[in-house]
């Protein structure tokens, strides 16, 4: 069972874990990991990893999805409410700010200097994190063979992310069906969670979440007409919440095209732009529909560009992106572990654990090419769709400091906070000297 943990200190993990959730889903599940399994010992490696096939089969930003469920594990629905709030609201007050500077100023390279070295401590966390967890996950030649498989269909085949997951389901469903050896997974070992009458008041929370999401569209539809931004923000926002299957890197394209053409809330290149800002600051990268919700109602909310209008339409864009996770665990987890006592669904959760570290390292190779290399080469023949570095155009300041993050990290055993510290420091140091 979870141990008893104090929400106090709860609270300031989350908050910790806010404020440096910077690299992706990727640096942010490493993250998790590092603090609340490996130094706090609060949940065990196969809760962990049960607690994150469930959030990857959702649709949405599974790092902040598995922050809910984790804390709700802990605390209830208040400790649930807690972690995804706390998860998101550091990185959308900065790029609130950043959005605002944006406007005014027009050149942010100054501010995303400050985060250039944090990015190198970033990536030796991931891989890091990577390693631990396949150690301990890929326990047989099936787990091994679906992690393998996993990367390679997503990352040099581009496959559909939810068609990799309920692949590898199927797979280890079978597996057990037909009575070959199954993928077992450690999470079939652990005590089971505590029954759903033991976390009082979640289904209460699923509904109440799920009726402020709808009020809110359908209030601003009746109060404002289908030709507000602000109801154009909410109907949009709220339709890619329930088809972001795979994270924020499977939807940005789709809604950078829908803004730039559709909407005319953004001008072409605007996108990459917000998309260095979420970057670069803490909390999911799909905090950069807050930055497109900004400049949706800065342009188009009245006659004249509104900084308030602006900020309503991000404070808008946050509401119905993240509001559905919230009913998605609430409505789901305390059902999710009743799965393990069936024999052959434990085993398509094995599986799903397997291809999962798969997904891992495709999102670490992903991060490592844009951090490394100013350009990469696009291959779509024979088949692949991958991407690939260009070697000339090697990324020479952030490769040394990553050689050094992974220094502290690997030989010295250097403490994470310090091991940031460090980078951060060196980074602006860089930035400074050029």
């Amino acid at each position: 069972m979870t141990p008893t943990v104090n929400f106090k200190d709860a609270l300031s993990l989350w908050w910790r874990i806010g404020l440096l959730s910077f690299g992706g889903p990727a640096g942010q599940i490493a993250l998790m990991h590092r603090l609340i399994v490996e130094e706090k010992r609060w949940l065990d490696e196969a809760r962990f990893l049960h607690a994150l096939n469930y959030c990857m089969l959702l649709p949405g930003p599974e790092a902040q999805q598995l922050a809910t469920y984790i804390g709700w594990l802990l605390h209830g629905v208040r400790g649930g409410l807690v972690a995804g709030l706390l998860f998101i609201l550091p990185g959308a007050f900065a790029i609130l700010c950043l959005s605002w500077l944006y406007v005014l100023l027009g050149d942010l390279r100054a501010v995303e200097g400050l985060f250039f070295g944090m990015k190198a401590a970033v990536l030796a966390i991931v891989v890091q994190a990577l390693l631990r967890i396949a150690r301990r996950a890929l326990r047989g030649p099936l787990q091994v063979s679906l992690a393998v498989a996993g990367f390679l269909a997503l990352f040099a085949f581009a496959l559909p992310f939810p068609a990799v997951v309920l692949g590898a389901g199927v797979i280890g469903y079978l597996s057990a069906r037909l009575g070959s050896q199954p993928a077992v997974s450690p999470s079939a070992q652990v005590v089971a969670m505590p029954a759903p009458d033991e976390r009082p008041g979640t289904r209460r929370a699923a509904l109440i979440c799920l009726l402020l999401w709808l009020g809110t569209v359908g209030g601003l539809h009746l109060l404002l007409g289908p030709a507000s931004v602000y109801t154009q923000i909410a109907d949009f926002f709220s339709r890619m919440a329930v088809v972001t299957f795979g994270g924020a890197y499977a939807v940005l394209s789709y809604v950078a095209q829908q803004g730039v053409e559709q909407y005319q809330w953004l001008a072409p290149g605007e996108m990459l732009d917000g998309l260095g800002l979420a970057e670069t600051t803490p909390g999911p990268l799909i905090l950069v529909t807050q930055f497109v919700g900004f400049l949706g109602a800065w342009r188009q909310a009245g006659a004249e560009p509104s900084l308030w209008a602006a900020t309503l339409g991000a404070l808008l864009t946050t509401w119905v992106t993240f509001l559905p996770c919230f009913v998605w665990i609430f409505a789901g987890a305390p059902h999710v572990d009743r799965l393990r006592s069936q024999k052959a669904l434990s085993a398509a959760l094995s599986a799903i654990t397997a291809a999962v570290v798969g997904v891992i390292a495709n999102l670490a190779m992903w991060f490592a090419l844009n951090l490394l290399f100013r350009q990469t080469l696009q291959v779509t023949s024979f088949g692949l769709d991958m991407q690939l570095p260009v070697f000339p155009s090697v990324n020479l300041p952030e490769l040394l400091l990553s050689v050094i993050a992974f220094g502290l990290l690997f030989l010295l055993r250097l403490p994470m906070l310090a091991m940031l510290g460090t980078c951060a420091l060196l980074g602006m140091g860089w930035t400074l000297l050029v």
